[in-house]
């Protein structure tokens, strides 16, 4: 094995790809983990619903998480892979080629916010998504959620659990009469128009402006986004398959449709939560493992036969030629 095989190349070096690495490391695997810093919930202060880490600052957790696989001898890289080629040879954007044996893509997701002023800017922080990541810290606080995309009334109806005062912005369009039934049978009023903007006054938000220039006080906003793959593009390439929104279809250990080849994480499967996706990545080392003790086997085997083919020969050539000598090939 080169400076630059490895055993497992990692792709991406967040909860699910650290875990995996550690669990590979700690197998003695030969590993590198490429990681470009952009991890998804990099906006939050936060995150909880991980146990015995609830409440710790994301980049907390990949910190500690990277002095751990460091520790078991695994190599982090902070660099962006470009492409992966036959071979698995790996191409980074520092210009660097690297090799593996296997690989795990865990580059996780992005998510694709509305246009409306002020949502970027307070994503993660009082524009939130998921309730269970955030919906205790806001709890029976009035809250507002943004209607006009898919799930967007059952979204408001699970968010109706942390907060008695919740009102649905329905944006655009008109509700069907059982989303109306569904929101009003749980208190949830309805405010119809286009959302201009969100309004904050000292760092915070407080309100929601309607195009006609209301203004419904507000103290937190959700929001279900589109969430897009980071790097589909990596997975197309090796020619595993996707699913109409673009992530790959892969077993119970993350091995997509191409042999060698396995996804973690949120860019496996975008409703992760962080001890969802650190979890995935532990399966996937597993399986990875488990795969490459069959091949270390299957070469065993194949050297064991070639030694013992060329110790033949040698045993044939010394009975046929008088005071040869092994001296082996």
């Amino acid at each position: 094995m080169t400076d630059d095989t490895y055993d497992v190349v990692i792709a991406g070096g967040g909860a699910a790809g650290l875990s995996a690495a550690l669990v590979l490391g700690r197998a003695r695997r030969r590993v590198a983990v490429i990681d470009a810093g952009a991890p998804r919930n990099a906006p939050a202060a936060h995150m909880h619903g991980f146990l015995s880490r609830d409440g710790m600052p994301p980049a907390g957790l990949l910190a500690k998480g990277r002095e751990e696989v460091a520790g078991y001898g695994v190599e982090l890289v902070g660099d962006q892979v470009l492409g992966i080629g036959p071979g698995f040879t790996v191409r980074l954007a520092s210009a660097r080629t690297v090799t593996a044996r296997r690989i795990l893509i865990a580059t996780g997701a992005g998510d694709e916010l509305p246009a409306i002023p002020g949502v970027r800017q307070r994503w993660g922080q009082d524009l939130l998504h998921c309730p269970y990541c955030h919906g205790w810290e806001v709890r029976d606080q009035p809250l507002g959620v943004l209607g006009g995309v898919p799930g967007s009334v059952q979204h408001a109806l699970l968010i109706r659990q942390w907060s008695a005062d919740v009102i649905f912005f329905s944006r655009t369009g008109e509700l069907p009469q059982s989303g109306h039934r569904q929101l009003d049978s749980r208190g949830i009023a309805v405010v119809p128009g286009e959302v201009a903007r969100l309004v904050v006054e000292n760092d915070q938000l407080t309100g929601v402006e309607l195009a006609d220039g209301r203004v419904i006080a507000r103290a937190a906003v959700f929001v279900r986004p589109a969430t897009i793959p980071h790097d589909d593009a990596l997975l197309a390439g090796l020619g595993c398959e996707l699913n109409e929104a673009g992530f790959p279809l892969v077993d119970a250990t993350g091995l997509t449709t191409v042999p060698g080849v396995w996804a973690a994480g949120n860019a496996a499967d975008p409703r992760a939560q962080v001890i969802t996706s650190a979890g995935a990545g532990s399966a996937a080392a597993i399986a990875i493992n488990a795969d490459l003790v069959r091949e270390d086997v299957q070469q065993a085997i194949a050297d064991l036969a070639d030694r013992a083919f060329s110790a033949a020969v040698e045993t044939q050539v010394s009975d046929l030629v008088p005071g040869h000598r092994r001296h082996g090939f």
